[in-house]
């Protein structure tokens, strides 16, 4: 199974956040930037299902810039992720999730990936459009709130939050996009 898992950089909760020069953003030399958490959660996902597989291949797409993008990619690559794919962005936050949707779509279409893993939405802007909307572009299936997964030959049964404490369990074709909430296992620490 070839799985991809899309990662982002945010702004460590530790950084400090100071205005630009310009005063139009922040200084970006102070702050730590670290992968965000429910990203984390969906790689952490796709390494299971690798290993329950038995086999397949896990592949990172990070967009970001190239001064901070790396070291998010490093650290899935050091979890245990085959490989990674950058594609440069110098200014995502100029960057609407519809724009980054369409881009990915661009990068992942000719890969022919079985399952595309997103976190449920970023910890910096909140707005957990990405993975549904790439879905959507490539033509897949798409869950979202994702708590657990199940591989059945060509379908995924998922578990989905609902709201007031509800779940619901939908079996999704593949290949398919999802979307996962954070808590869904416990990630793993990068090996050196």
């Amino acid at each position: 199974m070839k799985i991809a898992v899309l990662i982002k950089q945010v702004p460590g909760s530790d950084s400090a956040f100071r205005p630009s020069e310009n005063e139009l953003w922040i200084d970006e030399t102070q702050v730590q930037y670290e992968m965000n958490e429910s990203d984390a959660y969906a790689l952490e996902e796709a390494l299971l299902i690798k290993e329950n597989q038995g086999a397949g291949e896990v592949v990172v797409v990070c967009m970001g810039p190239s001064a901070r993008a790396p070291r998010v990619i490093r650290e899935a690559l050091a979890k245990g992720a085959d490989r990674a794919i950058h594609i440069v962005e110098e200014s995502p936050f100029e960057t609407d999730p519809y724009q980054i949707a369409n881009i990915l779509t661009e990068c992942v279409k000719s890969e022919s990936f079985d399952l595309i893993l997103s976190g449920l939405q970023s910890m910096d802007l909140g707005m957990g459009q990405t993975g549904v909307l790439l879905g959507s572009m490539l033509g897949m299936p798409t869950a979202t709130l994702v708590m657990a997964t199940e591989i059945n030959e060509n379908k995924i049964r998922v578990k989905r939050e609902l709201e007031s404490g509800w779940f619901q369990w939908v079996t999704v074709p593949l290949p398919a996009c999802l979307s996962i909430q954070s808590g869904i296992n416990t990630p793993r620490y990068p090996s050196l």
